[in-house]
């Protein structure tokens, strides 16, 4: 009937049709929509023969209707704004009952411990507190005024709790036993307080027997001990601080206090520790004085050894049970700095068992030749081996708080736990840090699968009322409508996706604290 057209390519009757058959479907894969092209021969071809393409062609444009304006929101758009209860009240002065009266929506809670929670629309809000009140300049008034009761009220708590405690310690009552209290009992607790305890008691003995004998290599040990003591308080205030529970101005809470503490010890101990052995040695050195009788030097650095070795094998052991717990060796541990607070005990105490060999054999080269320039030596080793250990300390935990990033197999572990689900297409831009106390923050760009998203939404639906509401347009505003109250639940249901694999993320791993999952 057309042989004309038999022996014509289909994309090339699709062009000559389409600017009079604008309901067309399919489109030319090789022509962009809008346009099209024909060549002129083509149509002016005798019928039975095939079109020569490669003469010039002509460009046939055609026009599209578009059924939708673009809306223009401005600047500030906050009609589709939800706001909670408790915000209403606070920030527009409302009552409950007052918020009973206006319309009440079901939202997904951002909350893990909650399914869903209630939420009022911004602009009902605002209604209903100029209702209220009046005008903006009442509302700004009645604010500025619970701010300030509110200052009063907080003066006037923290008075009767000064009050309350001075009566306490006054009449010797005790306080309830905090949580801080059982930190110190068990783990790196426990390690810092019987550091702490031995410590303290060997700079007491080192320093009488320095007194005694004027040994330079004894009062290294003796400042030695005395910087291990303060600088294992500081730890112990950092461990206290860590287990703080997060408020509004430190969200994320207060894990890295304990490599902050660190920190300031290992700069203490090259200070304090390092710089006055340094000190007394070189002073020996250009000032040589005679060696009183070494005999209690020798006795208190056997002891002091003793000690220092129990204290080191408590840490010793803390870090392979820590170790073991996160299927990581004993160097791994320690060179990462996972337990920061028991590293530096770990380290001390080594550097303490070190320090008192040393001197004990400087000192026996002293007694033995009663040359006293060896003994000197002996105060500047020390003081060498303090810098070494305050140099590791301040590179590792500057490491940690610089944000570092977990090791590869696991980043690798929780991204294929990503990917295997079957809403996510691909996951980007990877990172996962170490909060401290081996906490993980996680945070991922991810490609979701728009189909099976949809696809979960529709699981949910009736699908015949759907068809029936498609049968039901007729015009494009009733087209426009079904289209928004289905793209708003599918968004929804998006959303509902991320939550789900934030919550298994979590559940699956419970180092894993805080996880932030984007759509890309």
């Amino acid at each position: 009937m057309f042989p004309s057209l038999a022996h014509r390519p289909w994309h090339a009757f699709c062009r000559v049709s389409l600017p009079h058959r604008s309901s067309l479907y399919h489109w030319s894969p090789r022509v962009p929509r809008g346009e099209s092209w024909m060549p002129m021969s083509a149509l002016n071809q005798p019928a039975g023969s095939s079109p020569d393409l490669s003469v010039k062609s002509v460009k046939l444009i055609y026009d599209v209707r578009a059924v939708l304006k673009k809306r223009e929101y401005g600047a500030k758009y906050t009609k589709n704004n939800f706001i909670t209860a408790v915000r209403a009240m606070n920030e527009f002065c409302l009552k409950p009952s007052d918020l009973e009266q206006l319309r009440k929506i079901r939202r997904r809670s951002p909350h893990d411990d909650t399914e869903a929670f209630t939420v009022f629309l911004r602009s009902d809000v605002e209604a209903k507190a100029l209702d209220v009140w009046g005008s903006h300049e009442a509302l700004a008034r009645e604010r500025n005024l619970r701010k300030e009761v509110e200052r009063e009220y907080q003066e006037s708590r923290f008075n009767i709790f000064s009050v309350y405690n001075g009566r306490i310690k006054k009449n010797n009552l005790k306080s309830p036993r905090s949580g801080k209290r059982g930190t110190f009992l068990q783990g790196p607790g426990k390690v810092v307080m019987v550091a702490i305890c031995i410590n303290g008691l060997n700079f007491f003995f080192k320093l009488l027997a320095w007194v005694y004998t004027g040994s330079a290599s004894m009062f290294s040990e003796a400042i030695h001990s005395l910087a291990d003591t303060c600088n294992q308080a500081l730890l112990a205030l950092g461990i206290s601080q860590s287990i703080r529970n997060p408020d509004a101005i430190h969200p994320y809470g207060f894990y890295n206090m304990r490599y902050i503490a660190s920190l300031i010890s290992g700069v203490g101990i090259f200070m304090m520790g390092a710089g006055l052995s340094w000190y007394h040695g070189i002073m020996g050195l250009l000032h040589p004085e005679p060696i009183q009788s070494l005999l209690w030097a020798y006795c208190i650095l056997a002891g002091s050894l003793v000690s220092e070795g129990a204290t080191l094998l408590v840490a010793i052991n803390e870090i392979k049970k820590s170790a073991q717990q996160h299927g990581m060796s004993f160097y791994e541990y320690v060179m990462q700095s996972r337990d920061p607070s028991t590293n530096v005990v770990l380290l001390e105490d080594a550097a303490a068992v070190l320090g008192v060999t040393l001197a004990a054999g400087c000192m026996g080269l002293t007694s033995l030749t009663g040359n006293p320039y060896y003994d000197s030596l002996g105060s500047l080793g020390v003081g060498t081996l303090l810098g070494a250990v305050s140099a590791f300390l301040i590179y590792t935990n500057t490491e940690a708080l610089l944000g570092r990033s977990i090791q590869a197999e696991h980043v690798q572990k929780l991204t294929e736990f990503l990917e295997n689900d079957p809403a996510v297409r691909a996951i980007h831009d990877v990172k996962a840090t170490d909060m401290g106390l081996s906490k993980v923050r996680f945070k991922a760009e991810v490609d979701f699968d728009g189909r099976v998203v949809t696809r979960s939404y529709l699981e949910k639906q009736d699908i015949d009322q759907i068809l029936n509401e498609i049968q039901q347009v007729k015009t494009p505003e009733e087209l426009e409508n079904f289209m928004l109250k289905h793209g708003e639940n599918i968004i929804d249901t998006l959303g509902a996706e991320v939550d789900r694999l934030e919550k298994e993320l979590k559940q699956r791993n419970p180092e894993v604290r805080h996880v932030d999952l984007e759509i890309l």
